[in-house]
């Protein structure tokens, strides 16, 4: 450690500022710390516990303003800083084939229309991910907190991302694999309502067997969505866009779909993940056999 000597009002102005004053030394290379150390920019920037957030006064570069997160955003901030640094997480990209997707929509219009719900290509792919997640039940599990068992889940419960006004929330349909494709599209869109009012109920969070996070109605082509613990994978939608696919004599304008599986690769491998997502490419491919 470096040698170095400052006032006692400087060592108390350190104190409040929660500046190390030895790191501050080392890294500056002084041996004489004055008042004006601590308010010049840092050689290196100092971490607070074990946040990880950069210590930086940013208003010695020039104007800003400080928000204040709310209680919901920080317990938020800090599952998604705990899942991002403890999981050892694997993104899969795939496209699947939305044109059976679209044709079906459009055939069951009127019915939709006199149900009075809408049936959404989300909801649709909440049913084939349901399927998907009965036949490989490694990825319907969430692993042990010590770490030595895995905890295969017999129900399917499906968690759905809904950006709010006041973050990130996460409500869950219960049961999906038992429900038909109506009663998921409504739930989908009352949870979703009430998500945005903040009217879900504590025991609509939670227990998911997977998340879905939908960015396909905003926009962008890939993202990699971050695990959500304890379930071992999450799927990412992007926005469709249409493709030139080959149809064996000539290129088809086609819409795909892009999919967005992140998994924990402590649970599941990379052959797992391209098969489960190669199976829910083809689940959605052929949708008229979920709603049968």
């Amino acid at each position: 450690m470096a040698e170095f000597s400052a006032a006692p009002s400087v060592r108390v102005a350190a104190l409040e500022k929660g500046i190390d004053l030895a790191r501050l030394a080392r890294d500056t290379g002084r041996t004489t710390l004055t008042h004006d150390d601590l308010s010049a920019p840092k050689a290196a920037p100092k971490t607070t516990g074990d946040t990880g957030y950069w210590e930086v006064d940013h208003g010695l570069y020039g104007p800003v303003t400080t928000e204040p997160l709310s209680r919901f955003a920080r317990v938020a901030a800090a599952n998604m800083a705990a899942a991002q640094a403890l999981i050892p997480a694997v993104t899969h990209h795939d496209r699947a084939d939305g044109s059976a997707i679209d044709r079906l929509r459009a055939e069951l219009r009127d019915e939709a229309q006199a149900r009075g719900v809408k049936l959404t290509a989300l909801a649709l792919m909440v049913k084939g991910l349901a399927r998907a997640l009965r036949e490989f039940p490694r990825f319907n599990a969430s692993l042990s907190a010590d770490g030595t068992a895995l905890i295969l889940k017999h129900y399917v419960h499906i968690g759905i991302a809904v950006d709010t006004a006041h973050g990130l929330m996460v409500p869950v349909l219960r049961d999906v694999d038992r429900k038909g494709i109506w009663t998921i599209a409504a739930e989908i869109s009352d949870l979703a309502r009430r998500a945005q009012a903040r009217k879900v109920k504590p025991d609509e969070m939670g227990g998911a067997s997977m998340t879905i996070t939908n960015l396909g109605g905003i926009g962008g082509r890939a993202f990699t969505p971050i695990v959500n613990p304890p379930e071992v994978a999450i799927l990412g939608i992007t926005r469709t866009e249409i493709a030139p696919v080959w149809d064996g004599r000539a290129f088809q304008p086609t819409p795909m779909i892009p999919l967005d599986l992140s998994y924990d690769h402590r649970v599941i491998n990379g052959a797992d993940a391209a098969r489960f997502v190669t199976r829910l490419c083809a689940l959605l491919g052929d949708p008229r056999r979920m709603v049968i």
